[in-house]
């Protein structure tokens, strides 16, 4: 089974693609909106990827579901599992192929942290980022189940890292 879509080599045109995309959402957001980040490896410049931008949206609070999840829908979006308490998950596919994916999180919500401290150290440790990329090559060369055992796969790495800045 394949990933959601393959790895590429970094293109230069992911922020771009990010910045018209964040202009898309944040208008449905209204005044619950407080920010809207690139993150995931797309974010990352030099770092091969799943090229599919990957948005961080900070909102104040979930105010009216119906009306965003109907909002999103007219940008071609579809609500997804929800990723935990606070933590609204979307994505978007064209002709079967995934482009983008949304993270919804209220104001505090760890994993806004998470995801930006993550993309900054790969952002700033060129070993790192070498690491990262050989894993997740190694693991969509390997990989048989799709996108979940993808991602569980990584999480270990993830997590070593992440865990290693809160000793």
């Amino acid at each position: 089974m394949a990933l959601t879509s393959k790895i590429s080599l970094y293109d230069d045109q992911w922020p771009a693609a990010f910045r018209a995309e964040r202009e898309r959402i944040a208008k449905g957001f209204g005044c619950e909106l407080m920010d809207v980040h690139h993150v995931g490896s797309t974010a990352v410049p030099g770092l091969a990827a799943k090229p599919e931008i990957d948005l961080l949206v900070v909102v104040a609070e979930h105010r009216d579901e119906v009306v965003r999840n109907a909002f999103m829908v007219t940008l071609g979006y579809v609500r997804g599992s929800d990723l935990g308490l606070g933590h609204h998950f979307y994505r978007r596919d064209v002709d079967g192929v995934r482009t983008h994916k949304a993270h919804v999180c209220l104001l505090g919500h760890e994993q806004i942290e998470r995801m930006l401290r993550f993309r900054d150290l790969l952002r700033q440790d060129s070993d790192l980022r070498q690491q990262y990329q050989n894993l997740k090559l190694e693991l969509e060369a390997r990989n048989r189940e799709g996108i979940g055992e993808y991602l569980a796969q990584k999480a270990p790495f993830i997590d070593a890292v992440m865990d290693g800045l809160s000793q």
